[in-house]
C-alpha cells in the first residue's frame, strides 16, 4: 500500500513517513504543491497525507487537480481553528482531516478509516522486492526460482518491514519496536533474527546479498533485481 505525504514541514513529514512505513506503508515525501502533483501521477498512491499551506501550489489547488481525475483518498492536514479550510477542503472533495498538532495514532486511524470506506486493503499479503518474493499470509518466501522456504512469524515480520522500506537504513531501534514493542526487544535479538532470516534468503549467509549491516546503526535492505 502506498501512500503520498505533503507538508513543507520536513520534520514533520519525516515523522509522518516514519509513523506509516511502521504501519507497512510505502511512503513517497513532496514538500510543495507541485512535486506532489507529480509523484500522484508518477507513483499512483493509494492514500494522500495533504498540508494545505504550501508553496508554489498550495493543498486546495492540488486537491483540486487530483479529484479532477481521480478519486484517490485525501486526508487533509490543518491547523486547529481554521474552520473555513477544513469546509473549503471537503468540498473540494476531500475525504477526511486532521488538526494539528495530532498524534500519529490519530492519524493511522483515519487513514485506515478512509481506506475502508474506499474499498481497499491496508496492506496487501503478498510483497515483491527484486527477486525475493514474499507471503506474510502464509508466513512463505521465495528467492527467485528457489524452493519456498517457511518463516516464523518474527522472520516474517522482520522481512516484511525490511521490504516496505527497501533501501532505507532501518536502525537497531526501529526494528525493535516493530517487531517486538519498544519494551520487548534488544540489540543482541536483533543480530540473532536477521542471522537467522539470513540463513534461510542468502545464497551465503556469512556474505549476505540482500540484507546489508550498516555499522553502528542498523540494516538495509537491497533491491536485487532479477538476473536476465
Amino acid at each position: 500500500m502506498k501512500a503520498l505525504v505533503v507538508d513543507d514541514d520536513r520534520v514533520l513529514a519525516d515523522l509522518i513517513a516514519f509513523t506509516l512505513r511502521h504501519e507497512g506503508f510505502q511512503v513517497q515525501l513532496a514538500y510543495n504543491g507541485e512535486s506532489a502533483l507529480r509523484l500522484w501521477q508518477d507513483d499512483a498512491p493509494d492514500v494522500i497525507v495533504l498540508d494545505l499551506n504550501l508553496p508554489k501550489l498550495d493543498g486546495f489547488a492540488v486537491c483540486r487537480h487530483i479529484r479532477a481525475e481521480a478519486d484517490t483518498p485525501i486526508i487533509m492536514l490543518t491547523v486547529r481553528g481554521e474552520d473555513d479550510d477544513i469546509v473549503r477542503g471537503l468540498e473540494m472533495g476531500a475525504d477526511d482531516y486532521v488538526t494539528k498538532p495530532f498524534s500519529p495514532r490519530q492519524l493511522v486511524a483515519r487513514i485506515q478509516a478512509v481506506l475502508r470506506r474506499a474499498g481497499k486493503a491496508q496492506v496487501t499479503a503478498v510483497a515483491q522486492v527484486g527477486d525475493l518474493f514474499l507471503d506474510s499470509g502464509r508466513r512463505e518466501v521465495r528467492v527467485g526460482q528457489s524452493v519456498v522456504v517457511t518463516l516464523t512469524r518474527l522472520e516474517a515480520k522482520l522481512l516484511h518491514y525490511f521490504m516496505v522500506n527497501v533501501g532505507h537504513v532501518l536502525t537497531n531501534e526501529a526494528i525493535i519496536a516493530y517487531v517486538w514493542g519498544p519494551e520487548g526487544g534488544d540489540r543482541d535479538m536483533v543480530r540473532q533474527l536477521v542471522r537467522r532470516l539470513r540463513r534461510k534468503i542468502e545464497p551465503d549467509a556469512a556474505n549476505p546479498l540482500y540484507i546489508e549491516t550498516v555499522s553502528g546503526v542498523g540494516y538495509s535492505l537491497v533491491d536485487r533485481q532479477p538476473m536476465q
